[in-house]
């Protein structure tokens, strides 16, 4: 799976812990996503794509 997540934080200006915060996870989580490391539930991949005003698609890759 890969993801836009970097590319997304930057374009809003956003830090890791910014984003962790606004999604309920700690910081870890979201360097675990940008590396693609971990795979996010479908509820986290949901919560991530609404804060950027995306579908789970145009974050995610599968």
């Amino acid at each position: 799976m890969t993801n836009r997540i970097k590319e997304l934080r930057a374009r809003d200006n956003l830090t890791q812990s910014d984003l962790a915060r606004k999604v309920g996870v700690r910081r870890e989580t979201i360097v675990f996503l940008e590396r693609n490391k971990y795979n996010p539930s479908l509820k986290l991949a949901y919560d991530i794509a609404q804060e950027f005003g995306l579908t789970i698609e145009e974050v995610f890759g599968f």
